[in-house]
């Protein structure tokens, strides 16, 4: 089993890798999984086209402040609870993990996007003209 590390994500490949069969049924395997991939490219472009339209630098953009904005928060928050001298109460520690899980989560749709321009399942272009 093989793995990639994306940021601080580790995924792992459950892909059958063919290794101990004949050349030819490996050729032919490998001709059913391109196949599959390509099912699962379509459909993945075709209902990403259908949910995001078309993204350009705009859309980003705007994710990346949203996104900061939030890792800010989250990171005053931290300071400030740091700076009281006191352990956080309970409301604080659960105010700061909603914080945090709001960045993380923001943080992982950019990724998600970046990767969905990547693999062209969105349409991508430069920001429209006003």
């Amino acid at each position: 089993m093989s793995s990639t590390v994306t940021s601080s994500t580790r995924r792992f490949s459950d892909h059958f890798e063919p290794q101990d069969i004949d050349p030819q049924e490996q050729r032919r395997l490998r001709g059913h999984l391109e196949q599959i991939d390509y099912t699962a490219f379509l459909s993945n472009r075709e209902i990403m086209a259908q949910a995001l339209g078309r993204l350009d630098a705009g859309h980003f953009q705007k994710l990346a402040v949203t996104t900061a904005q939030a890792r800010a928060r989250w990171a005053a928050m931290a300071l400030a609870i740091g700076q009281s001298g006191r352990a956080p109460d309970p409301a604080e520690v659960e105010k700061l993990a909603g914080l945090r899980l709001a960045y993380d989560e923001l943080s992982a749709a950019y990724e998600a996007l970046r990767r969905m321009v990547e693999r062209g399942y969105v349409a991508y272009g430069p920001t429209a003209s006003s």
